[in-house]
């Protein structure tokens, strides 16, 4: 059943791509349920549920220092520390990017060892969040990181988690790869997880499998060359650029690495990785170069290829990084910034909420507070964790929580059946 709902070109070109073996450990993984994993927030992880969190129920992720498997998927909505941003809810293959990062901030700062002033990063194609959430975790508190996406409704959704998330030095835009190239904004790290056919998530997603034909992987490859140019002419020489997809192909993944190696002056970084990891290289054949393939079934979760790139320095002078070009206000003002008229809250005056009241919050309805509770804007919040703010009027609170937020379901849970429990 499942070789009558795989597109019969899909089958024949990545059976034989990937070989019959890897091929058919593939197709066994449609057997099985998706892994679940959530990252943790590692700014609000010292106070969950009153306690340190030492251990969640769950084994951890080994590429990821945050990343956990779960037993089970539970259903998130229902749980007020997944509003708070506690936690991300993110694919495990994906939090290889943890792992890349961490070796690649070591090789950046060593290879530009007179760099004095913070990096500066962007996602250029960021929606919904879960890569920018996960670098604004790992890179430096001072680095300052911009997350793009040109489609609006999708771009909504970045910064709703962005501002969840809750990190400073992080600015959501809504532009076109080329409306960087033309503000001649630069970087020193770049992460372009291109739009791609998908082939990666069809375990995940049935749609991905309906979308899925030759030609909108011959649309992809070409869009993310065009997306790959505008990225290049705003990396700052020996700056690293992060080429990701969640697909399997060659001409998406091996075959754009070895043009850019052939149109621009790169060269290629190894990532180490340990063997029980069972991360697949390249599998184009003359093609040696470090790439990194997860497979379901042979690795933990679903489709991703990963290729780590640096700019060459054009000459010694521009390792001083005074000497690198920089961002004018001007420059940054020409791009279309984001703004959330909601901020994860600040008041002086704290109510913490049982989990019926939470959930009523979360959907957007009033509450009554204790008869001593100042008037104006109150801060309310679940375990300890700030999930907005309601403006006390006397007989009732107003609720602020933005609308297009909001549980939109009227069921509501009698328990609390968090997926965070200490052992």
């Amino acid at each position: 059943m499942l070789m009558a709902q795989l597109p019969a070109e899909f089958t024949e070109y990545t059976r034989q791509l990937m070989g019959e073996e890897r091929f058919e450990r593939y197709l066994l993984s449609f057997e099985e349920p998706a892994p679940v994993s959530i990252r943790l927030n590692p700014k609000k992880r010292s106070e969950v549920r009153g306690q340190r969190l030492e251990v969640i129920d769950g084994e951890r992720v080994p590429w990821c220092r945050e990343g956990y498997y779960l037993k089970q998927r539970p259903n998130f909505t229902f749980d007020p520390l997944f509003h708070a941003g506690c936690y991300y809810v993110q694919e495990a293959s994906s939090m290889f990017l943890d792992e890349v990062l961490r070796q690649m901030h070591n090789a950046y700062v060593n290879y530009q060892p007179s760099a004095i002033r913070p990096l500066t990063a962007l996602d250029l194609c960021a929606a919904p969040g879960g890569k920018s959430t996960l670098l604004r975790s790992a890179l430096p508190a001072d680095c300052v990181l911009y997350s793009n996406e040109p489609i609006r409704t999708r771009a909504s959704i970045l910064l709703e988690n962005v501002t969840k998330w809750g990190y400073e030095n992080h600015i959501v835009t809504n532009c076109y790869p080329r409306d960087y190239r033309q503000a001649k904004m630069k970087f020193d790290l770049i992460l372009c997880d291109v739009p791609c056919s998908g082939e990666g998530m069809f375990r995940k997603d049935e749609a991905t499998i309906r979308e899925w034909s030759p030609q909108q992987v011959e649309k992809c490859w070409q869009l993310q060359r065009e997306i790959v140019s505008d990225a290049w002419a705003c990396l700052n020489d020996g700056g690293i650029m992060i080429y990701s997809t969640c697909t399997f192909n060659t001409k998406e993944n091996e075959e754009n690495i070895r043009w850019m190696l052939q149109e621009f002056d790169c060269k290629v970084l190894p990532i180490e990785t340990k063997p029980e990891w069972n991360i697949t290289g390249s599998l184009l054949e003359g093609f040696t170069e470090p790439v990194y393939r997860f497979i379901p079934g042979i690795t933990r979760g679903e489709g991703l290829f990963v290729c780590v790139i640096r700019k060459q320095m054009r000459n010694e002078k521009l390792e001083m990084r005074n000497d690198a070009p920089r961002s004018s206000a001007k420059n940054i003002s020409s791009l279309n910034h984001l703004h959330s008229s909601f901020l994860i809250p600040h008041s002086s005056f704290k109510i913490e909420l049982s989990y019926q009241e939470a959930l009523k919050f979360l959907r957007g309805e009033t509450l009554t507070f204790p008869s001593d509770t100042p008037r104006g804007i109150v801060e309310v919040c679940f375990e300890g964790h700030p999930l907005g703010t309601m403006k006390n009027i006397g007989t009732r609170a107003n609720n602020l929580y933005p609308k297009e937020w909001r549980i939109k379901t009227t069921h509501i849970p009698n328990d609390y059946e968090t997926i965070l429990r200490h052992t």
